[in-house]
């Protein structure tokens, strides 16, 4: 496994790119001295405040600072009172934009199902003590180049999940999965 870190550059640019270029990359979560690790392979693009299905919509909270923030950094919160989903911060500080990561295989030491980003959170130990942590850096959360371009395959690109309030960004494609 190649072990290039992303770098910060990576995160700093537009967020549908990163969303898409996520996929196929590797997760890592330390937890002692055992790497579990999974395979991204479904994100969604937060685009900014003018998305009406992003946090950042209302502007900056105590909830949602992380996204306004430099790029690459971790923005977890948790939704239904239950569930925790782990988001990477983009684009430059003070926009407010982030790419959800929706579903993940399992490739080393995790052995649940993450086909949705509180499942994910659950497999790999992800909760809000982890918000705010900077992904470039090889502390307990990080994501990896495999050394694989996705250019060879195949991509879903459609709209969000769940966010049937947000009026006309409901439909956007900014949803992307690896047909695995």
């Amino acid at each position: 496994m190649n072990e290039q870190i992303l770098p910060r550059k990576f995160y700093n640019q537009e967020t549908a790119i990163v969303a898409r270029e996520l996929l196929g990359k590797y997760l890592i979560r330390k937890i002692g001295k055992k790497k579990l690790i999974a395979e991204i392979i479904e994100t969604e693009a937060y685009v900014g405040p003018e998305d009406a299905a992003s946090h950042s919509r209302f502007g900056e909270t105590g909830r949602n600072k992380v996204m306004f923030g430099p790029a690459g950094h971790a923005y977890v919160y948790l939704i239904y009172g239950t569930y925790h989903c782990l988001n990477i911060s983009t684009r430059e500080v003070g926009f407010g934009a982030a790419v959800l990561l929706r579903a993940a295989r399992p490739v080393k030491n995790i052995t649940q199902k993450m086909s949705g980003p509180g499942l994910l959170c659950l497999a790999l130990n992800i909760d809000r003590s982890l918000n705010g942590t900077d992904m470039t850096k090889r502390d307990g959360l990080y994501i990896l180049n495999n050394g694989e371009k996705n250019n060879n395959k195949e991509v879903f690109i459609g709209p969000r999940v769940g966010i049937a309030y947000a009026g006309e960004w409901r439909d956007k494609p900014l949803r992307f999965r690896l047909n695995v």
